[in-house]
């Protein structure tokens, strides 16, 4: 028989982090994680829209290490170290940075702010980093309210976002889909 999906615990608006400790659906901490849960959905809806097998596959990378910083944050950082987390290493950044070289040394200079859109799938792309930014705040928020959150963790989601913004780039210049600058009114 098929395990129930459905526990009850959480009916009276709380939830447990990894460890067991107690905390309310609406903390810091679960709205963090709740949104890197989002972030992951919507790179996995990305990922479905891309043809290329190397992109896919780096989507996919991408995905795996956004569980891991899930898990990290949400983990009680006072049992954590009990607990078997797995880490999120400097390579994972660095992963990010070389597929950003390897995509720009492609693409145009740069030379406005570029507004979303022009393709359904660039589109996708630039939902998802404004989502990945989300969920950096909501950890930026966390480490300074003094709960613990793993520098490295913050870092990555930094390059994310950035590489989220130019495999958009990438993407619209593979879909032949005209960037649109953005021209201030003036």
């Amino acid at each position: 028989m098929a395990m129930k999906i459905y526990t009850k615990t959480g009916d009276n608006g709380t939830t447990s982090l990894i460890g067991g400790t107690k905390v309310p659906k609406s903390h810091l901490r679960i709205d963090a994680y709740g949104t890197v849960d989002e972030l992951n959905s919507w790179i996995g809806l990305l990922g479905d829209q891309i043809k290329t097998k190397h992109e896919k596959k780096v989507l996919k990378e991408i995905q795996d290490r956004l569980f891991t910083i899930g898990s990290s944050l949400a983990c009680d950082p006072n049992k954590e170290a009990k607990l078997k987390i797995p880490d999120l290493l400097e390579t994972d950044v660095i992963f990010l940075e070389n597929e950003m070289d390897k995509m720009n040394k492609k693409l145009p200079e740069m030379k406005t702010f570029i507004i979303p859109g022009g393709h359904p799938i660039v589109s996708s792309a630039h939902i998802t980093r404004c989502i990945c930014r989300r969920a950096e705040r909501l950890i930026v928020a966390m480490d300074q309210t003094k709960m613990f959150v793993d520098p490295l963790v913050i870092k990555y989601m930094n390059r994310l976002s950035d590489f989220l913004f130019v495999i958009a780039r990438h993407l619209s210049k593979a879909l032949k889909a005209k960037e649109i600058p953005w021209k201030p009114r003036v």
